[in-house]
């Protein structure tokens, strides 16, 4: 998408709810990142995780996607366990965390109050991550962590959801800029989830071990 950087300016004012909460916020915890959250990884990877929106103590805090929360704890453990990271996560941007071969983003780069962007401020920051997709020529896998990131990540590339609905552990072959992906579907790595059961670390395990022998398959057949 011509003229749209790949991730917001720190004092983006698009979407006034979420100006007004992360200005609520620098107020009360000023050494807070409070700012629009980049993406962290790779610049040309494999495979494109994408959340729903940063955690208010989580990369709200941090300034990093999934970093400072539970779900963090998950991803980046499973991450590491598949070939998809390196280093050790310790819950803090400046750790020798690395991803390899992936990168995370979300559909909306700012912290909605509890954790509930509206539709207009998804649609609004939508072209942020449609500038990420283009500029990532390289991703062959996404994973869509819960529904509003994959009916959001179909909407992006104006795809009918209708013909590859949200089921957790599903795969779709879709067209991304021309070349064929595969988007992976997994309920969010909340604490919430896995505390009710809705989301085992083996429910999880499984949805990567997808991933990696898809990533693995592709690389071979290109290489």
């Amino acid at each position: 998408m011509a003229g749209v950087a790949l991730d917001p300016a720190r004092d983006c004012p698009l979407c006034p709810r979420l100006v007004a909460f992360r200005e609520e916020h620098r107020r009360l915890s000023p050494d807070w990142f409070n700012a629009p959250v980049p993406s962290f990884g790779d610049k040309a990877p494999s495979l494109l995780i994408v959340g729903l929106a940063p955690g208010l103590r989580g990369a709200n805090r941090t300034g990093r996607p999934f970093t400072g929360d539970y779900a963090g704890d998950l991803l980046y453990e499973t991450m590491i366990d598949f070939g998809f990271a390196r280093g050790v996560y310790e819950a803090r941007p400046d750790d020798s965390l690395e991803l390899v071969d992936a990168l995370i983003t979300n559909a909306v780069r700012c912290v909605p109050p509890e954790n509930k962007p509206t539709g207009p401020e998804i649609k609004t920051c939508r072209p942020f991550l449609i500038a990420t997709l283009d500029a990532m020529p390289s991703v062959r896998a996404v994973l869509a962590l819960g529904r509003i990131a994959h009916d959001t990540f179909l909407t992006a590339l104006s795809l009918p959801r209708a013909k590859s609905p949200f089921v957790h552990g599903a795969g779709h072959d879709i067209q991304l800029s021309g070349r064929p992906v595969k988007l992976f579907d997994s309920y969010h790595c909340s604490r919430y989830n896995t505390n009710t059961g809705r989301l085992t670390r083996e429910m999880f395990r499984s949805v990567f071990t997808s991933i990696r022998a898809h990533v693995d398959e592709t690389s071979s057949l290109r290489a």
